[in-house]
């Protein structure tokens, strides 16, 4: 575990890690993650998220094969239409560490389903529920020194999933995360100004008070 990481440096620093050492993840390390994710809101406090952790058992074997092809289709058909460049730029960089990742998927120390036990009918709005308790986990896994990216190219296999893992009707598989220690490290992510996206008192009315912190970089585009 690396020394203690502020909260707001940890919303600040939390990028998508898809390079990871072999090193495996404690149970330790594992417990204070998922507590973390658990103490995350939902509607009603109902608490409907419930997480399925990979690693080495048989099943979660044959699932993790099931999705390293699924994610080595999905990134060819990204890689095609997004026309990558083979270069050192952001982009470039960016193919190079998903190519990477999906390369090597079934590597990857833990990966992590998170999923959403339904109380009704399928809502636009459920993801609510789901969706803040994947943020606390890639949150705390930022303070423990590990690192993850959420993807949702699980999509293509979820029928198959479901049938390795007994995940019963009823239940959605929201997103697959993977979890481990960093090849790399983390850093300050690059997002657009405060200023662009945060209004008030109407649409598009600027707020004054809306200014980054000293030294912020920013996304191009």
């Amino acid at each position: 575990m690396t020394g203690e990481v502020g909260l707001l440096e940890g919303l600040a620093t939390t990028r998508a890690i898809r390079r990871f050492r072999p090193d495996p993840v404690s149970d330790g390390d594992l417990a204070a993650v998922f507590f973390g994710a658990t103490r995350a809101p939902s509607g009603s406090n109902r608490q409907p998220f419930r997480f399925l952790v990979l690693r080495d058992g048989p099943r979660a074997r044959e699932a993790r094969a099931l999705l390293g092809r699924a994610f080595r289709e999905a990134w060819q058909v990204k890689a095609a239409a997004d026309d990558y460049p083979e270069d050192d730029s952001r982009r470039g960089r960016t193919a190079r560490a998903l190519r990477q990742f999906v390369e090597g998927f079934e590597h990857v120390p833990v990966v992590v389903l998170a999923c959403l036990v339904r109380y009704r009918a399928p809502q636009p709005t459920e993801g609510a529920s789901v969706y803040p308790a994947c943020q606390n986990l890639l949150l705390a896994a930022r303070a423990r020194g590990l690192g993850g990216v959420l993807t949702m190219w699980h999509a293509a296999v979820e029928d198959e999933l479901r049938a390795v893992l007994r995940i019963p009707d009823g239940v959605a598989v929201a997103a697959t995360i993977a979890l481990g220690h960093p090849e790399g490290g983390h850093g300050p992510v690059r997002r657009r100004p405060v200023r662009e996206l945060v209004y008030e008192d109407g649409w598009e009315q600027p707020a004054p008070w809306a200014e980054d912190p000293p030294g912020t970089r920013f996304t191009r585009g």
